[in-house]
């Protein structure tokens, strides 16, 4: 399969493009820059001019932005088949959020004018790109409404649920970790103390819910943990 064809396939994998026309998806792989990123890469951060959109093709991003007191709140995590500034993209407006390799990267870029160039000549791949941002919106109003007043047990659970269903394999009603998540990470994705989550996570320990088995988190019963399959 040559480069452009495989860029094509990997965009229409992608939530972002998926659906769009076969000629649609040709001509934004024929504008796509594959980049290769190294472990602790800064790609851009918050405040930086929009250059266009990613696609992440291998490896594992961290979306962050940084408090008043300069602590690094981690939004989300992005893995292969995600996208990122797509607001940026529309918009033209300076980055919202800093991004960063956790892993070594390789990201597949479309730079704004060549999108725009496209999303001109097609006004197919501009509803569908208003629809699928619409639906984010609510989706991410939706997750914010009903963890924000959780306690943090409950709040650690369920991010320890949600990183499970990308980063850890079925291990009987439970899940082993395939990938190291440090409590600073984690502290990092909730937005509190790393002293904090050691706490939750020993209690979780001590409940007999999660274990630690070489510095990997291993979840002995996903239904069981605070919330279960509620939380999906």
């Amino acid at each position: 399969m040559s480069t452009r064809a495989n860029a094509a396939k990997r965009l229409g994998e992608t939530a972002l493009f998926a659906g769009l026309a076969p000629d649609v998806l040709d001509m934004l792989a024929a504008q796509a820059v594959t980049e290769h990123w190294p472990r602790g890469a800064l790609l851009f951060q918050s405040g930086d001019p929009a250059d266009g959109l990613r696609v992440v093709e291998g490896g594992l991003l961290r979306v962050w932005v940084s408090s008043a007191e300069g602590r690094e709140i981690t939004l989300t995590l992005l893995e292969p088949g995600d996208a990122l500034g797509e607001i940026a993209l529309l918009d033209g407006a300076p980055r919202s959020a800093s991004v960063t390799a956790m892993d070594g990267a390789t990201t597949l870029l479309i730079r704004r004018p060549a999108f725009l160039a496209v999303m001109e000549s097609d006004a197919a791949i501009c509803h569908h790109i208003i629809a699928l941002l619409c639906e984010r919106l609510r989706l991410s109003t939706d997750h914010v409404g009903s963890i924000a007043l959780l306690p943090l047990r409950q709040r650690v659970a369920a991010k320890l649920y949600q990183l499970a269903q990308s980063h850890a394999v079925p291990d009987g009603k439970g899940a082993r970790f395939c990938r190291r998540f440090s409590q600073a990470e984690l502290a990092d994705m909730l937005g509190v103390t790393r002293e904090a989550v050691n706490k939750q996570i020993a209690t979780l320990v001590a409940d007999g819910l999660i274990s630690l088995q070489r510095g990997m988190l291993h979840i002995t019963d996903l239904d069981a943990l605070p919330g279960g399959r509620d939380r999906d």
